[in-house]
């Protein structure tokens, strides 16, 4: 079986004293998940999720590597495909880039949770809401 490793965060900022989430709807199946993408070369996991928030939205983030997450399943026939995320606070930028990404948008994290299309990415929102509101206290 073929293996593939991507990597992600969820990232957040502060907009009017609460915490809002970024949603970004793929152009490549239409669905509404957080930014990741394909380890490129001899790339550390941390330096692909950065990148990957840079290329898809423009934003600067910092990336917090205490709350790491990972999620697998198949693409396709005989692929597996491991996924790794990291939470991200957002400092500045934003353009989408549109031959991947449709539409970017930050929710509070109940919108979020409505919006984003596949349980798996719910569940890590969950995750990462209770890691960061335990951080916050």
């Amino acid at each position: 079986m073929k293996q593939e490793k991507s990597c992600g965060a969820i990232c957040w900022k502060r907009e009017n004293g609460q915490r809002v989430y970024l949603l970004i709807l793929h152009r490549n199946g239409g669905h509404w998940a957080f930014a990741k993408g394909h380890v490129e070369g001899a790339e550390t996991e941390s330096e692909t999720a950065l990148r990957e928030i840079r290329e898809e939205t423009a934003l600067q983030a910092v990336l917090d590597t205490g709350f790491r997450r990972t999620t697998s399943y198949s693409p396709a026939p005989g692929v597996m495909k491991e996924v790794v995320y990291f939470t991200a606070e957002v400092t500045g930028g934003g353009v989408c880039q549109p031959e991947e990404v449709c539409e970017m948008r930050f929710e509070p994290y109940e919108t979020a949770l409505k919006t984003l299309t596949y349980p798996a990415d719910r569940a890590l929102l969950e995750e990462a809401e209770r890691y960061l509101a335990a951080k916050q206290s």
